[in-house]
């Protein structure tokens, strides 16, 4: 066996605590998944996934007709209540706490 080596980094909580979940339903835990990303990494000489940035790139003009055109569809939203806006969030955190 070869030398074996201490491999540390940080990550955001809730990314990991994702992917564990991920990897767990597919019957390893994050150390293997690791590994496996790494072997991959050396077999392909590279990353293991397409890494590309988007080819489609918008004009100042067209971001701010998006922009506008979301002012115009908010605007015809229907007045909504501080109280209500709360509620919605309390409702968007519950959901999102069951579904852990």
């Amino acid at each position: 066996m070869s030398e074996q080596v201490l491999n540390q980094f940080r990550s955001d909580k809730t990314l990991r605590d994702d992917c564990v979940a991920i990897y767990e339903a597919l019957g390893m835990d994050l150390n293997t998944a690791l590994r496996m990303f790494m072997e991959r990494t050396r077999m392909v000489r590279g990353l293991p996934f397409p890494a590309v940035l988007p080819e489609e790139k918008i004009t100042k003009a067209e971001a701010k007709a998006a922009f506008a055109a979301m002012r115009r569809e908010a605007a015809d939203s229907k007045e909504i209540t501080l109280d209500e806006i709360n509620e919605e969030i309390r409702a968007a955190r519950q959901g999102r706490k069951s579904s852990k």
